[in-house]
């Protein structure tokens, strides 16, 4: 098979991700990138291409040789609610919605490696390129595996990336065990009785017992949960029924929780149980706490580690492969393929300047896409090899 020429492929990813930029759509919103993807896909010689697995993902299928194992790739194709700040001839034109994450680069990433892989082979047995929805509110990878992705699609283990600003483009990095956290969602509503602004004593509002509340709340991390334990507990919203001359009767506070155990998880939320109760009853107004656990711990397998670590050796110089220091305490789905089969995710630099992720000026590095699609192909032939 002959060779594809790396300059014409980074033109044709730069091409597709700029494409995909502009084009930003919402989770399970995706009609126009799940069908770009897929013609793509067929495109480069892919005739095992299904659209629609868990509403708008798509999974294509490569086989070559006689191999009888099969190896999954990954890439989220979602954007996020953020109205960009980008004067980029390429930027968002939905209105309000971006591709605040790199999504865009992971989706244009995996295609490169479809194409490479489709082109010039090197491997022997299955890959399963995997272009999943809505990761952003953690629910289209188990959308997927609710649309029987394991049994249309079987797989023996799973990789997938996500790009990283502070780390320079070309430099790689991962971890064995723990790498990013659970998410948990909490609200808490006040309840009591609110009146005239003039009259506090003649009621039993909400907003300073809210207030109390949220300072509270501080003491799960810092005085209940073990130091050994990583977590954090962050209050995002106050809301309140009141107004300039009338103290409210309702506060809701709002929030998320990260932890990398299931134990840890549990106790945040019966301590945040106990501290809402009891402050509540200090301030004799009702307490309500809704807890919901949206996203799970992601561990890496540790042989697939290994393995990552080896095929990043024929994608980066020897100087910018490095073990993560610590795992991140943000989330993500990909971890939801692992309760299924063994996995690894990774890191790639977006560039030392680059604005964080979820910012409204962000944007993904074009530089990056070859190291991207290249560790694709690179995990996929050491994983299939001959």
């Amino acid at each position: 098979m002959a060779k594809l020429d790396p300059e014409t492929l980074k033109r044709e990813m730069t091409a597709w991700r700029r494409d995909l930029h502009a084009h930003p759509e919402f989770g399970f919103e995706e009609k126009r990138t799940a069908a770009f993807v897929a013609a793509k896909l067929r495109e480069f010689g892919l005739y095992d291409v299904a659209e629609g697995v868990g509403g708008t993902g798509v999974v294509g299928t490569l086989k070559r040789g006689s191999g009888n194992r099969a190896i999954a790739l990954r890439a989220d194709m979602d954007a996020l609610r953020i109205a960009e700040q980008s004067s980029a001839p390429y930027r968002s034109g939905n209105p309000g919605i971006m591709h605040a994450c790199g999504h865009d680069g992971h989706t244009a990433m995996l295609l490169g490696a479809a194409k490479l892989l489709a082109g010039e082979g090197g491997f022997d047995g299955t890959v399963r390129f995997i272009f999943q929805p809505a990761e952003e509110w953690g629910r289209g990878a188990l959308a997927m595996l609710d649309d029987g992705l394991m049994q249309r699609f079987p797989f023996d283990e799973i990789f997938g990336l996500h790009n990283m600003p502070g780390l320079p483009v070309g430099h790689f990095e991962t971890r064995a065990g723990p790498v990013m956290s659970a998410e948990d969602n909490f609200e808490i509503v006040l309840k009591g009785l609110g009146g005239h602004a003039a009259r506090p004593h003649s009621g039993n509002e909400t907003l300073v017992a809210a207030c109390a509340l949220v300072t509270n709340l501080q003491t799960i991390v810092s005085r209940r949960l073990s130091p050994t334990d990583i977590a954090v507990v962050s209050v995002t919203e106050l809301i309140t029924d009141g107004t300039r001359n009338a103290l409210p009767s309702l506060a809701r506070i709002l929030g998320d929780a990260r932890s990398f155990r299931p134990e840890v998880s549990a106790e945040i939320e019966r301590q945040m149980r106990i501290i809402a109760e009891g402050t509540a009853a200090a301030y004799n107004v009702a307490a309500e706490v809704n807890y919901t656990r949206e996203f799970v711990p992601l561990h890496n397998d540790t042989e697939l580690v290994e393995a990552a670590f080896a095929a990043a050796k024929n994608v980066f110089e020897p100087g910018n492969i490095a073990i993560a220091r610590e795992p991140v305490t943000a989330s993500e789905d990909f971890a939801r393929f692992l309760d299924h089969v063994p996995g690894c995710f990774v890191f790639l630099g977006n560039g030392e300047a680059s604005a964080p992720l979820h910012n409204s000026s962000y944007d993904f590095n074009d530089e990056g896409l070859v190291f991207g699609a290249s560790f694709h192909a690179a995990i996929a032939r050491q994983r299939l090899g001959f």
